[in-house]
This record gives C-alpha cells, sequence and structure tokens, in this order.
C-alpha cells in the first residue's frame, strides 16, 4: 500500500483507501509476533495495540472489505481471506505506528488544514456530486475527513524526516547522465499527446469525474461536439478530459498518453497524419476510432500534441534533462531512507498483533 489519498479523484471514485507510503519489505514483514506465553488480556474486538492503542476489529474488516472490493474477484477461501486481514491488519498497524510518531512531534494535521485539502477535493464538484459520490462510495463525510487528516499528517512527518535531509547537487546529476547518457539518446522524435475518448460501447464503470457515457453513437457524436466547442472557446483540455473522457487508462490524468514515436501512431494512418499537421499546445479535429475487427465507428477522439523530443541525443544542459534526473535521484534516496525509517520506527513500537495470534493458535497443529 504505497499511498494514503494523494489522488483526490480516487478518493472519491473508489473509497478512501488506506495506502500510506509503507514500503512493501515493512508491509510484509512477520505479523505473527512471538505468542507463546502469551497472556495479554483484551476485548474481543480488539485485533491488535500498537502502544496501547486499540485497533478495532471493526476497522479492519472495514478495509479488508476495500481490498475485497478493488481485487474484483471469486470470494476467497477461508485461508485467502484470513491472509488478506493480516496484510489489512499490518498496514493498519504500520499507518498507526506513524500517525503516533508525527503526533509526539507536533505534525498531526490541523483542522484547518484539512478543511483547505478538503475544499479543494470538492472544488471540482458541485454539492450534489459531491454527495452522490460519498454515497456510491459508501463513505461519510466525517470518514473523508479523518482519511485526509492521517494522509496530511504523514506527508508532514515524511517532509520533517525525509523529504527536508535530501539533496541533489549539480554534480549528481552530471554523473548520472554521464553514465547514462545513452539513454538520453532518442532514435525516434516522440510526440507527447493527450486524448478525449468517447465510445458507444456500454461500459460497467464510469471513468470520469462526471460519471459521463455516451450510450449510443448518435449519443457519443453529439458528445465528444461538444466537448470540441468547449476546447474551441478555450476550456482546458485536463479538466475536460478528467469530467468527461471515457478512456480508463488517461481519464484521471487529464488525458495524458505519455510519449509516443510516429511509429506508434502509424497503428492508426488518420492519428497520425492529423497529429503531424499540430504545433505544441494545438489540438485535431475530431477523428473516428473503428473496432479493430468489424471496421465500424466505434467512438470518437479528440488529440492534444503537448510537446515534441527530436530523434537524437539529449544534452545534459537540456532542462527537462536535468528535471528528469534530477526527480528521479530524489525519489530513489527518498525511497531508501523511508526504507530505513519505518524500519526504525517498527522496532521502536511495541505491537501486539492478537488476530495472527488467534490464527496461530486455531491453525498450528
Amino acid at each position: 500500500m504505497k499511498r494514503l489519498l494523494t489522488d483526490t479523484h480516487a478518493v472519491l471514485s473508489g473509497r478512501l483507501q488506506r495506502q500510506i507510503s509503507i514500503p512493501v519489505a515493512l508491509l510484509m514483514a512477520a505479523a505473527l509476533f512471538p505468542v507463546a506465553g502469551c497472556k495479554t488480556e483484551h476485548q474481543a474486538d480488539v485485533v491488535a495495540t500498537v502502544n496501547g492503542h486499540a485497533i478495532m476489529k471493526a476497522e479492519m474488516d472495514k478495509a479488508y472489505e476495500q481490498q475485497l472490493g478493488q481485487q474484483q474477484q471469486q470470494p476467497p477461501s477461508e485461508d485467502q481471506a484470513n491472509s488478506l486481514r493480516l496484510n489489512v491488519l499490518r498496514a493498519l498497524i504500520d499507518e498507526e505506528i506513524v500517525q503516533q510518531r508525527a503526533a509526539k512531534m507536533n505534525l498531526t494535521a490541523t483542522n484547518e488544514e484539512v478543511d483547505a485539502k478538503l475544499a479543494e477535493m470538492k472544488a471540482r464538484y458541485t454539492d450534489e456530486q459531491f454527495n452522490q459520490q460519498l454515497k456510491a462510495s459508501n463513505t461519510t463525510l466525517d470518514e473523508v475527513k479523518h482519511d485526509l487528516r492521517r494522509s496530511l499528517t504523514q506527508n508532514k512527518l515524511l517532509n520533517k524526516e525525509i523529504n527536508s535531509k535530501i539533496t541533489v547537487t549539480d554534480a549528481d546529476v552530471a554523473n548520472y547522465f554521464n553514465q547514462h547518457k545513452s539513454e538520453y539518446n532518442l532514435i525516434q522524435t516522440e510526440y507527447h499527446l493527450a486524448q478525449i475518448l468517447v465510445t458507444s460501447v456500454p461500459s460497467a464503470q464510469p471513468v470520469n469525474l462526471q460519471n459521463s457515457k455516451a450510450t449510443s453513437d448518435i449519443e457519443a457524436k453529439k458528445k465528444i461536439q461538444a466537448l470540441k466547442n468547449r476546447l474551441d472557446s478555450g476550456e482546458d483540455f485536463g479538466t475536460l478530459a478528467m469530467n468527461f473522457s471515457e478512456q480508463p487508462e488517461t481519464a484521471p490524468n487529464g488525458g495524458d498518453m505519455g510519449f509516443v514515436t510516429a511509429d506508434q501512431m502509424k497503428a492508426d494512418p488518420a492519428v497520425f497524419n492529423a497529429v503531424m499537421k499540430l504545433k505544441p499546445g494545438h489540438v485535431t479535429d475530431i477523428l473516428p476510432l473503428l473496432d479493430a475487427q468489424s471496421k465500424k465507428p466505434a467512438g470518437y477522439a479528440v488529440y492534444k500534441l503537448i510537446a515534441i523530443e527530436p530523434a537524437g541525443q539529449r544534452e545534459l544542459k537540456d532542462p527537462s534533462v536535468q528535471q528528469q534526473i534530477r526527480q528521479q535521484l530524489h525519489e530513489g534516496r527518498s525511497q531508501l531512507l523511508k526504507n530505513a525509517y519505518f524500519e526504525m520506527l517498527r522496532d521502536q513500537a511495541k505491537v501486539e498483533n492478537f488476530f495472527a495470534e488467534q490464527i496461530f493458535k486455531n491453525d498450528a497443529h
């Protein structure tokens, strides 16, 4: 579980997930603490304690149901279900360790910080839409605030203990570039594209913020034309993509497709020809999407050319190269420090995992 509510769309479209930046090695660390001679008394609805703070069975069960729903698979066996519950509980334990550490350092998010983040989230919706999203995800406003507080608290702790201590120098960037220079030699020109896509194909679940879905070719034509009109009037491409595009892989990211080569685009000559006529920042006309088998219309799309990276060797003086390397080095060092930091926090905490003890006692023969 790598993050907790860092993507506000994920907060409302999925259900608030207890995903914090705990490294995988820590999440999967042994939860079966020594049970021989264990005489600790605890209430039946307490599944674990962290420095005396109880983690309740209801909290574990709710997180379990969320994880189970995300996996969209056949109902698990009893052993599989207990294994998943153990993993969920480990994450809750690790999260509690982090929250307690932050509290000791007076880094718990304030009400004002929580309210500001909530307002940022709600800005994408009308009040009615926001309430509909809460209802659809079986989430209350108090739960949103609770998870936001924990997310913001963790971020404050990591910024204080980790990110503020990381320095990437110009020499570091130069050394990395010299050792990996061949990686910055583009064989082909690359095109950074974004898309807004509308189809008449039924979809099981909405993939955009407005839950907008065309259900027929006529609806798809009307919808894409309305969106093109809004683009032509100056509205932001990324915002429209997040709210209305029906491409699940790109809609949450504002339609961003990343970099695509000319050869890749040639698989669809219409897209290739349209993009080749664009200057960065411009968008194509409405393009039809054809079904791969029947070759019949399956939808419509509009593409935006964000940037062009010409073929050839990119040099260190290129600001985008420097930024990419600096970010990569920073993230690598950050992850290393986080791994060590979370291991230290776990070592310093007193954890009792009663659920793990129960499984061990019931199944060990």
